[in-house]
């Protein structure tokens, strides 16, 4: 679960007047944005739109071309080892360590978190539970399928909780099941105070969620998203 740390304050995430230009383009622009504890930003727009560019921007992996990226009244810039704690991304690919296994995958996010290692234990073992993984704990990342590969880098986000969750595409790979699984982790991360930003073509219930549209702030050209992963 989320600490429970997070209620004890209101944040506020926003971004104002943000440009990123990748490669001499310029991927979107004009674009602000505000997120309070508890909240849920869907990033929508077809492919080439910005959204994987627009959620390391959030991360901090990018910087923008313009514009300021704040956390209540302080700039993301001015301490970005603060940003890094306070966030988990997960991009497109997952990062699954084929020589080991699932339960040590998520153990090496864990102690990254949380040096404790009885703490960071039982965050492992809840994090395998509630993604259907525990019974996978023992096998080597290199024997799982594309959706257990993905729900092992989803379970990460219980295995090291952070406050601000930036997901690129969350669902990819994922069966029913799996999407009401992550669904209801969200809803409890929000329930704790945490933020959600998710890029989605698909279906993902987030009530009471703000919508931004890429393809509003830039004129796509080609499938940045896919440049974008393969530059990362």
């Amino acid at each position: 679960m989320v600490p429970a740390m997070i209620k004890q304050g209101c944040s506020t995430f926003s971004g104002q007047d943000l440009a990123c230009v990748r490669g001499g383009r310029v991927v979107f622009a004009g674009l602000d944005f505000s997120l309070e504890s508890g909240g849920a930003l869907v990033l929508l727009g077809p492919n080439g739109s910005g959204k994987s560019s627009l959620l390391r921007v959030l991360a901090g992996l990018l910087r923008p071309a313009h514009g300021v990226l704040a956390w209540n009244a302080g700039a993301v810039a001015d301490d970005p080892e603060a940003h890094a704690a306070r966030t988990h991304y997960l991009g497109h690919h997952d990062a699954i360590k084929p020589v080991l296994t699932v339960a040590e995958n998520l153990r090496f996010w864990a102690h990254l978190h949380d040096p404790h290692a009885e703490r960071a234990g039982r965050a492992v073992d809840g994090a395998l539970e509630r993604f259907g993984l525990s019974h996978l704990s023992t096998i080597p990342g290199k024997m799982l399928s594309a959706g257990q590969k993905r729900r092992t880098n989803l379970a990460r986000l219980l295995a090291a909780p952070s406050e601000l969750w930036l997901l690129d595409e969350p669902t990819t790979a994922l069966d029913k099941a799996s999407i009401k699984a992550l669904e209801k982790v969200l809803a409890e991360h929000r329930a704790d105070g945490g933020m959600v930003v998710l890029s989605t073509h698909a279906e993902v219930e987030l009530p009471g969620s703000a919508e931004l549209h890429l393809d509003r702030f830039t004129t796509p050209l080609h499938d940045d998203d896919d440049d974008d992963e393969a530059a990362a």
